[in-house]
């Protein structure tokens, strides 16, 4: 057989020739698709996956403002920001989380509420690829170990940020109130745009009313992150708008004295300057370090705060409702005069006890033997109670409640003071609904000096003090000065509300005045020893306010009576009596007589603020003088 009849060549190159034109047409298509998948993926949805790249390479972060700082009325910082450094997770890129954790834990030391502390902001709403703070002001053994275990741990970081600080912070505590982490409920209500970023919001006081003055507004920064989301560059940024500083009534000096008066003690001092409501001190005894409570207080310290038996928390300047006593006796003068009730020449007899009826209960004089015949000067002078019963009962609690209104009492009468009280100013219809009993003549005695159901704050006493200063001229108490910045103080404050409280007789407030200088420089006055040998004329009035109630018969024996259930020692006024610079209000807790131990601290303000100070600040500047001069 011939080989040709077994191989032909012509037909198996024909079919080679088939097999690589299709195999050909095949690649070339499989090209085509690929060109034209390229096509649609470079040129016409560029722009799509263009941003898609972005997202992943370029990311917008919020740049928190500086808080605005908090300067006293002579430029003392008192509120300003310090860089903290703190490890915080991104749980996003952390996951597992737990996983995380447990390493985490293997490298640096994380407490038991930190953990806790972290896990409940993790199940809060929030916002995606936030950072959530783990361990706050990591030291720097800290900062080191996680430096060199960093690529261990995607979305961990050490950030660092400023954070509050208050350097008088035990002094301060009750003025400035303190910032703290942002909770729930305040996520909800803020603005979550200007907020981004911000893990901070005032809590009380000032850092609370001043919020929005304070905090300023966010900015952002477009920066470009690797695979593991760490930032390589900032390729645009837009700062942020730092807060407005703020600049207080507050004095520091006067703040620090009034914390050394009363030192040892629990009490509260608030003193206003009359002429513009300014309040130079408000001091609430005993303190505590504010700076605990901003990156989250540990357990441990917020029980040992929470159940002193001193009660440090308690903001007795704004929230403490006390009796005010014989306190309020300038005040009852005044409603008295401009009623009719008495005049300046009228004079009662003073046994050692009052009666409704012939026979009625006796309600005592804190001097058991009586003041004898007593017109009004002396009945504020020596502190008359049974004067006061009188015209408690003649004004009726109706005019009482009016006049005693008009000084403030039964409300907040200040303009940015924030979390006071409005004590208790009782009326017939107040009793009728929280008692279900009509007003007794009985009630009105009480009332008369002060007691019974009348409750007052110290804010409340200076307010009304400052009051009979300004011989009727109301100024709102206020803490903001002024605004370091483009915007005015007066916008941020309400307008004012009270009216003047115009007498008919507008020498009666001169009386008034001299009765209370009667106070500590009469020869009688409850106050003569604490205004004795002084440079300038005070007016004051000292009180003590009963804790708890004595039978008819029954006598006071402070030194049988356990301490906290002694008396509290009260005084308000305010010097130079013709020229008022200052007018305060003491309270000191379970002290005993407002003569013998709230009106001495009084003096030591009082001599502080129109002596000690100003003196000091002619010999710093003399000093300052002479060392121009010498280096001249």
């Amino acid at each position: 057989m011939a080989w040709g009849e077994f191989k032909d060549t012509a037909a198996e190159r024909r079919l080679f020739q088939r097999r690589a034109l299709v195999m050909l047409l095949f690649v070339m298509l499989l090209m085509t698709g690929l060109l034209a998948r390229m096509y649609q993926l470079q040129v016409v949805e560029h722009d799509v996956y263009t941003t898609l790249s972005d997202k992943n390479r370029v990311q917008v972060q919020s740049v928190p403002p500086p808080r605005g700082l908090v300067y006293d009325r002579n430029g003392e910082l008192l509120a300003e920001n310090r860089p903290v450094f703190s490890l915080t997770i991104v749980p996003e890129r952390a996951a597992p989380i737990d996983d995380t954790l447990d390493r985490l834990g293997r490298i640096i030391d994380i407490a038991d509420e930190d953990l806790e502390r972290f896990k409940k902001r993790l199940n809060e709403p929030r916002r995606p690829f936030q950072e959530i703070p783990l361990f706050y002001d990591l030291g720097e053994s800290d900062i080191a170990r996680m430096a060199v275990h960093r690529h261990e741990f995607p979305g961990v970081e050490v950030t660092a940020e400023l954070v509050r600080y208050y350097p008088h912070s035990d002094l301060t505590a009750h003025a400035l109130g303190f910032v703290g982490r942002i909770n729930r409920d305040e996520l909800n209500r803020i603005d979550p745009v200007n907020y981004a970023g911000t893990n901070y919001i005032g809590k009380s006081g000032i850092e609370r009313f001043y919020e929005e003055v304070l905090h300023g507004r966010v900015g952002y920064q477009h920066v470009e992150t690797n695979a593991r989301g760490r930032i390589l560059r900032v390729l645009e940024r837009e700062n942020p708008v730092p807060g407005e500083d703020l600049e207080l009534h507050l004095d520091l000096r006067l703040q620090r004295k009034a914390h050394e008066l009363l030192e040892g003690r629990r009490g509260a001092i608030v003193a206003i300057e009359p002429a513009t409501g300014g309040i130079l001190a408000l001091a609430s005894v005993p303190g505590f370090d504010t700076n605990k409570f901003v990156t989250g207080i540990s357990v441990a310290d917020y029980r040992a705060l929470s159940e002193s038996i001193d009660k440090p928390l308690f903001n007795r300047a704004l929230r403490g409702q006390y009796p005010p006593g014989s306190t309020i006796k300038p005040m009852m003068a005044v409603a008295a005069l401009d009623s009719g009730v008495t005049t300046r020449d009228r004079k009662i007899w003073d046994p050692g006890y009052y009666q409704l009826r012939e026979g009625g209960r006796r309600y005592r004089d804190w001097k058991r033997s009586g003041h004898g015949w007593v017109d009004l000067k002396d009945a504020v002078a020596q502190s008359c109670d049974v004067y006061f019963y009188d015209a408690a009962v003649e004004m009726g609690v109706g005019t009482m409640h009016k006049y005693l209104s008009a000084f403030g009492f039964g409300e907040d009468a200040t303009l940015d003071v924030s979390g006071a009280l409005s004590g208790l100013l009782p009326s017939d219809d107040w009793k009728r609904a929280m008692r279900n009993e009509r007003w007794y003549p009985g009630d009105s005695v009480n009332m008369g000096i002060g007691q019974g159901f009348f409750l007052a704050t110290p804010l409340q006493l200076a307010t009304a003090t400052a009051l009979v200063a300004n011989r009727g001229e109301w100024v709102e108490p206020r803490l903001l000065k002024d605004i370091r910045g483009e915007r005015s103080a007066d916008e941020f404050l309400p307008a004012e509300t009270h009216n003047p409280l115009v007498l008919k007789d507008p020498e009666n407030w001169e009386y008034v005045v001299d009765t209370m200088e009667e106070v500590m420089h009469g020869a009688k006055g409850t106050a003569r020893r604490a205004g004795a040998d002084a440079n300038y004329r005070m007016a004051g009035k000292t009180g003590t306010a009963q804790v708890f109630s004595l039978g008819q018969d029954e006598e006071y024996d402070a030194e049988e009576v356990r301490e906290r259930l002694r008396d509290h020692a009260l005084f308000v006024g305010f010097a130079p009596a013709d020229d008022p610079k200052i007018a305060v209000a003491i309270i000191v807790e379970n002290g005993g007589g407002g003569s013998s131990v709230a009106a001495p601290v009084a003096r030591g303000l009082f001599d502080a603020w129109l002596e000690e100070f100003p003196a000091a600040e002619t010999n710093q500047l003399l000093g300052q003088l002479t060392r121009n001069g010498s280096e001249q």
